[in-house]
């Protein structure tokens, strides 16, 4: 199992444990995160899953695809440097603990 923390815009943390191979997108959803909506299902094509990545975990995700960076340039909260998609980052062992904050809003 691997724990994801998420943190909403008021500060508000949850963790939930998922299985290895599950992307956070999909952590969101199982588990009922409000502030992840995973419109498109998965397939980085609406942004709805928009993430801020937490610093320490800054260099153990891989980079961002052309897709995403597409993609986040057409968030409803502002996309800065931390900004992912949930959906493009699948959680592994190294990815244990990731702390990702929610932004204020999807649409």
């Amino acid at each position: 199992m691997v724990q994801v923390v998420f943190v909403a815009a008021d500060g508000s943390r949850r963790d939930v444990d998922v299985a290895a191979g599950t992307s956070v997108m999909q952590a969101a959803i199982l588990n009922n995160v409000n502030g992840i909506v995973g419109e498109c299902g998965g397939a980085a094509m609406c942004a709805t899953c928009h993430v801020y990545i937490d610093p320490e975990f800054a260099q153990k995700v891989p980079p961002r695809s052309e897709i995403e960076e597409v993609m986040l340039e057409a968030t409803a909260s502002e996309a800065d440097d931390r900004s992912r998609l949930g959906c493009q980052i699948v959680l592994g062992d190294e990815l244990d603990g990731l702390t990702v904050h929610l932004p204020p809003a999807q649409y």
